[in-house]
């Protein structure tokens, strides 16, 4: 058969799977799955990847930024071969099958990231590439490399609208990203009609601006899509292909409307298409025996393309760098050298030199700030600058880090983190999600951690933002008091391989805190200091652990027996056996928590919580802690 006509049958076969998967689910989006079948059956030509190990390092990544493309997804992998069944297919968006309503990492085979809500994924594919721009600035030299491979990112006018896409690209564009092919279905519809209802900007010159080459096609046309991406492999910088699509294409009178972008076509549209298309218009889920043969081609051509890479590295120009590789994968945390902390000093300053100790012991270990580093204290000494360092400049973009920070997480040798002060973390908020529900071990250095910042006043002083991130599931925020509680925050958090992590750190110094008198910091709270005959327990995080101390101080000398409970890490705390809270936390005593932040979480455990009930003011932060009612007497009063 003719290329192109076999082409056309192997994207009228994707075209009609997802139309059926939609539906027979009776919910989803057929539109955009038919509108870039014909861009996805030319791709697959390009793609080097391999089926029987989706983990393989030098693999093409392939990232679909718009979710609701999910039935090109899912049928893509299907005929591809990564382990998904017809019976998979016929169970899209049902209760615990292999093809949710949105592709999820660790989910379904294949699928390299959760990109969630649209934007995410772009700034995902600029995560994997730069993650490969890191790793090869390790191991490839001038006349061997290990790693050269494309990442690819399908998006939609839905992603391009999204800020994140923007502060991404720029960082892109900036970093000059060659690797990096961003293909734009551009079929000038959105939920509520055309494009034009919202936007009007310029696409192609806004790219080029932020450094990016920008190539147009024809997305019906395998001829020019082919050559396009066959041009954009050549590129010296990140390249938009901009592909002119036809939302629903072969969908009859329903092609080109938006009302095709997220509801089913109906059965008769979908039996029309088919006929004429030249399909029984009978048959559903149908894969004609030669679409099927060309798609499984990529099972043994992948493992073909891996077997040689991997043969390539016993050769002599490629030794040296595969040690390298080797360094970076191994994360042997008994190689770091922990500092030691003796005097009063700012979380944020204990915590920069654990970092620095981490990175010198752990070649993947890489992060950077939103242009905050003097403050949060995050700047890696003597390490260099991304792509040969492992200090990022970000820039002033903390919705892009997060998320490219995310896919770097998933690249395989790195291990990234983050940092900006900690009201901006509602910036982060949606890459902080998609990171816990994918179980990504990302690590969030997050700094001004209360109304201690004081004079920039109550637009930066974060007061909701711990009670936040605590309701995460499978993300654990610490709020060390001192440097030692830092340390073993770090070493719980280097621990677990499959979730998140954030450090709260003050701007202000705090006193050094005692030893624990029962239990371990490692499981996120512990008896601090205790009285045999205590009817009052004192609980605390981070800077407000020193004001439980010196309350304890106050109760004794007022014949007031007390115990202090720091709690550095609620939700790993809230997840230990009651036996071991009970030993804690007494039952049978009168229970005050502290916090300078809204801290309502504290009554699962409290009698009473002081907190704070505004957003704080601007001023000296002593007198700040003064007038909210977080200092000894202010506390004691309450407590009477």
């Amino acid at each position: 058969m003719d290329t192109n006509k076999m082409r056309q049958k192997m994207a009228n076969t994707i075209r009609f799977l997802a139309a059926d998967m939609v539906q027979k689910a009776n919910s989803g989006h057929p539109g955009a799955p038919m509108g870039l079948a014909d861009v996805a059956v030319v791709l697959s030509e390009h793609l080097n990847h391999n089926p029987k190990n989706p983990q393989w390092l030098n693999r093409d990544r392939l990232v679909f930024s718009g979710g609701h493309a999910t039935g090109l997804i899912y049928s893509l992998y299907y005929l591809w071969g990564y382990g998904l069944e017809m019976e998979d297919l016929k169970q899209f968006r049902q209760l615990d099958s292999k093809t949710p309503g949105h592709p999820e990492y660790g989910h379904t085979e294949g699928v390299e990231i959760t990109t969630g809500p649209l934007g995410q994924g772009v700034a995902n594919a600029v995560g994997f590439s730069m993650a490969s721009k890191f790793v090869g600035a390790q191991v490839n030299s001038e006349t061997a490399k290990l790693v050269d491979h494309h990442v690819y990112c399908l998006c939609g006018d839905g992603d391009l609208e999204e800020g994140i896409s923007y502060e991404a690209c720029s960082l892109a564009g900036h970093n000059k990203l060659d690797n990096l092919i961003l293909i734009y279905d551009s079929n000038r519809i959105t939920i509520e009609g055309n494009t034009d209802l919202s936007i009007s900007e310029d696409i192609r010159a806004r790219f080029e601006a932020q450094g990016w080459e920008v190539l147009e096609c024809n997305g019906h046309d395998y001829i020019e899509i082919d050559a396009t991406i066959t041009q954009a492999k050549k590129a010296d910088r990140p390249v938009l292909i901009i592909a002119n699509t036809i939302i629903a294409k072969g969908a009859g009178p329903l092609e080109g409307s938006h009302h095709a972008h997220g509801a089913p076509l109906g059965e008769d549209v979908i039996a029309d298409g088919k006929r004429g298309a030249g399909f029984d218009p009978e048959k559903k889920f149908f894969v004609p025996q030669d679409v099927m043969i060309r798609f499984r081609c990529a099972i043994e051509e992948g493992d073909l393309v891996e077997r040689e890479w991997i043969h390539s590295l016993k050769t002599a120009p490629l030794m040296e760098q595969n040690e390298a590789l080797k360094a970076l994968l191994n994360h042997d945390y008994s190689r770091i050298q922990w500092p030691a902390f003796e005097k009063a000093d700012a979380t944020r300053n204990t915590n920069g030199k654990i970092l620095n100790a981490i990175a010198k012991a752990i070649p993947g270990f890489i992060g950077g700030s939103a242009d905050l580093s003097p403050s949060n204290k995050t700047y890696l000494n003597d390490m260099g600058v991304y792509p040969k360092g492992k200090n990022i400049y970000f820039g002033i973009r903390e919705h892009a880090m997060a998320a490219i920070a995310n896919a770097m997480a998933l690249y395989g040798p790195l291990m990234p983190f983050t940092s900006t002060f900690f009201v901006f973390s509602d910036y982060m908020k949606p890459a902080a999600r998609i990171a816990a529900l994918s179980g990504i071990q990302q690590f969030f250095i997050w700094t001004h951690d209360s109304i201690g910042v004081g004079e920039d006043g109550p637009t930066h002083e974060p007061i909701e933002q711990l009670s936040q991130f605590r309701a995460l599931p499978n993300f654990y925020v610490w709020r060390p008091a001192d440097g030692a509680e830092n340390i073993e925050a770090w070493k719980t958090a280097l621990a677990m391989e499959n979730s998140p992590s954030a450090f709260v750190c003050s701007r202000q110094s705090l006193a050094v805190v005692p030893a624990p008198v029962k239990g371990e910091i490692n499981r996120g709270g512990y008896l601090l200091a205790s009285d045999e005959n205590a009817v009052i327990t004192l609980m605390a995080s981070g800077s407000e652990v020193e004001l439980a101390l010196k309350t304890k101080e106050a109760l004794n000398e007022k014949g007031v027996p007390a115990n202090v409970v720091s709690v550095p890490c609620y939700d790993l705390f809230i997840e230990q056996d009651k036996a071991y809270i009970d030993e804690i936390i007494i039952p049978d005593t009168k229970k005050v928590a502290i916090e300078a932040a809204r801290g309502l979480e504290w009554y699962r455990f409290a009698d009473e919580v002081i907190g704070m009930d505004t957003f704080g003011a601007s001023a000296p932060a002593k007198d700040l802690f003064e007038k909210f009612g977080f200092t000894v007497d202010a506390v004691l009063s309450k407590i009477k």
